[in-house]
């Protein structure tokens, strides 16, 4: 298996620092091999859109499922194993992840006011041809 398509792999957004800064602390400590921006991904390869990977951040597992937003967060933490493997099963546990989604839709949405922001991190709005 080449590189291009080791899995598992974690895709996040290369334009946003504060996306690529989180993306570089998650490889650190959850020892993941492959952490890529979307936009220098073959996303064909790894089943994913540019839609998809333009709204959250994305996690392919070995057998090719995917995960997004903060249940990719959980799917990277439960690859680690230990303790980060616990953490990672506790967010997906009903009420936990119902609070994981409103925390990562949050985060989403202002991340270019977080440390490491900048203005290209806003999402922008989808356009509405009109």
């Amino acid at each position: 298996m080449t590189a291009a398509n080791k899995l598992p792999a974690l895709i996040f957004d290369g334009d946003c620092a504060f996306c690529t800064s989180s993306a570089r602390v998650a490889e650190k400590w959850f020892q993941l091999e492959r952490v890529e921006p979307w936009q220098f991904a073959d996303l064909d390869a790894l089943g994913l859109s540019p839609e998809q990977c333009a709204t959250a951040l994305q996690w392919v597992s070995i057998d090719g499922s995917v995960s997004s937003g903060h249940l990719a967060v959980a799917a990277a933490m439960r690859s680690r194993g230990a303790l980060w493997g616990v953490v990672g099963c506790v967010l997906r546990w009903p009420v936990i992840t119902q609070i994981g989604a409103l925390v990562y839709r949050w985060v989403a949405k202002n991340r270019h006011r977080l440390p490491g922001g900048t203005a290209a991190c806003a999402l922008r709005e989808p356009t509405n041809p009109s």
